[in-house]
């Protein structure tokens, strides 16, 4: 059961659970990623949002949130750190 606050209007901020903070959180980090002009940045603050919306999709157990998350957070960490190792080579196409 929630506890609510009487002041003025904290309501909203003392009623919100550990779950939903965990997804404005996640919504947060992505929605910066798309500020950088910087494309390592870009992924980086992006990786972190997806491993909070992967967390924020085990909390709520709902697989349509973890699976895309999960999908973006491989190709985020295959631009960051693998695909530099690989620039002469072509591994797909």
């Amino acid at each position: 059961m929630v506890k609510y606050v009487k002041l003025k209007n904290m309501d909203f901020i003392t009623s919100i659970t550990f779950t939903e903070w965990i997804g404005y959180l996640a919504s947060f980090f992505v929605s910066i990623s798309f500020f950088m002009k910087d494309i390592k940045k870009l992924r980086f603050i992006n990786t972190i949002g997806c491993i909070l919306f992967i967390y924020y999709g085990f909390l709520l157990e709902n697989p349509p949130i973890i699976i895309p998350n999960i999908v973006i957070l491989v190709l985020n960490i295959y631009h960051l750190f693998i695909k530099k190792y690989h620039k002469n080579q072509k591994l797909f196409f």
